[in-house]
């Protein structure tokens, strides 16, 4: 269903900005004003989104780190698991803020293009919001007030606020901690379940949203959305180059044998766009081509689909330093530390959907992290559908790295498999 959705969220998106521009250059003030009244179906459905961000965020965390803490307890290699998928998502979160200084340095956010697509955002606040100080960022960092954090969708103390709860939650007695994550749980997916229902509205938002944008800023917004799909696109692409050199280098895997063991999850992941849909194929390549044993697929996997998206911080922190592009704004150090924080917890406590479910509830709290206004992301949204293609590739890829790392980690392991010289 969502592939199909996809589809038509693009036809109306081009069917928006096309109808805009010709309203811009041929319509009269009546049309014009009737445009601008579809537009706000489109705010409305922004709006939609909007009100899902915070409790769906607080709850993915809070049972996030209830189930990483409770994985940490079945033993020594999951901790080690654990470790190592925190230490790659910060790593990549950083990694990001570099990539996208060197690709945007070769090849700029055209000023053209950039006021385009602010034109469009009609409901965008103001940007020339200050950029806190060293001293206040650290005081921010825990809310006075969670309620009055959530409010004012103040998102990097609520994190710091929901790491904590979900961390005391579980002190609690075991009938009581089941009963707070289900909570929770419950919580999450009653807020993953309004999220497709206003995703299935997304044709009529997307164009009512692409309408105005067309109207403001005719088709010259195109070619920017287009250099955003190659940005991020591209970022996902090296992720999935870096995990095949961690699986040579680090996993000692030769690269003929990893290439063709692989390819086939590749495959099944540009199929399907989960990466949990290709857990099979991951075990069984993975056992079969690489011989990794049972007990290090059988925990390793599992874990990497369900807590590691090595693309999630390239990805979702990728789209906000496009923004930053758009809007002319320079943040502080201060303000991409937290946002290399939010991009790491939010990569690791997001469910395991396909990238337009999770889209806005993983990049709007970046945004509202480092003060970028998030009115563009439904646009982005309707384009999602190709840069995730490449998002679960490297994200497949990277899971069966990091498992072969481990497994090269395990004091038992012997040198390279036999059918290394195959």
């Amino acid at each position: 269903m969502l592939r199909s959705l996809s589809v038509w969220v693009l036809i109306a998106l081009v069917a928006g900005l096309a109808l805009g521009a010709a309203a811009a250059a041929w319509a009269g003030p009546e049309i014009r004003r009737a445009v601008e009244i579809v537009e706000s179906v489109g705010g409305l459905w922004l709006n939609a989104l909007r009100m899902t961000v915070v409790p769906l965020i607080f709850a993915v965390l809070v049972t996030g780190v209830a189930g990483v803490a409770d994985a940490a307890a079945t033993g020594r290699l999951a901790v080690k698991t654990i470790g190592v998928i925190v230490l790659l998502l910060a790593a990549g979160s950083v990694y990001t803020v570099f990539y996208a200084q060197a690709f945007y340095a070769l090849w700029p956010v055209g000023e053209a293009g950039a006021a385009a697509l602010r034109a469009g955002a009609s409901a965008a606040p103001d940007v020339a919001k200050a950029a806190p100080n060293l001293i206040d960022f650290i005081k921010g960092l825990a809310p006075s007030n969670p309620l009055k954090a959530a409010s004012e969708d103040s998102i990097l103390p609520l994190v710091v606020f929901a790491g904590f709860f979900g961390f005391a939650v579980t002190r609690l007695a075991d009938a009581r901690r089941r009963l707070m994550v289900e909570v929770f749980e419950a919580l999450g997916e009653a807020m993953v379940t309004i999220v497709r229902w206003v995703l299935l509205a997304a044709p009529v938002g997307v164009f009512a949203l692409g309408l105005g944008v067309g109207l403001r800023a005719g088709v010259s917004a195109a070619g920017e959305i287009a250099h955003y799909i190659i940005a991020i696109s591209s970022a996902n692409i090296s992720i999935a180059i870096i995990a095949y050199a961690m699986a040579v280098f680090l996993g000692r895997i030769p690269l003929r044998l990893w290439a063709r063991a692989v390819a086939p999850v590749q495959v099944a992941a540009f199929a399907t766009q989960s990466s949990l849909a290709c857990l099979p194929a991951m075990i069984e390549r993975s056992r079969d081509d690489l011989d990794v044993p049972d007990r290090i697929t059988g925990l390793v996997l599992p874990l990497a689909v369900a807590l590691f998206r090595m693309t999630g911080p390239v990805a979702n922190f990728g789209v906000v330093l496009f923004l930053l592009r758009v809007y002319g704004m320079h943040p502080s150090a201060a303000q991409f530390a937290g946002g290399v924080f939010v991009a790491t917890a939010t990569s690791l406590a997001s469910v395991s959907l396909p990238g337009q479910l999770s889209f806005f509830a993983s990049i709007a709290p970046i945004c509202l992290t480092m003060g970028v206004p998030v009115d563009i992301l439904p646009i982005l949204i309707a384009v999602e559908v190709i840069p995730d293609i490449f998002r679960t590739i490297g994200n497949v890829t990277a899971d069966m790295a990091i498992t072969t790392i481990l497994w090269r980690s395990e004091p038992s392991q012997a040198k390279a498999p036999a059918a290394a010289a195959a």
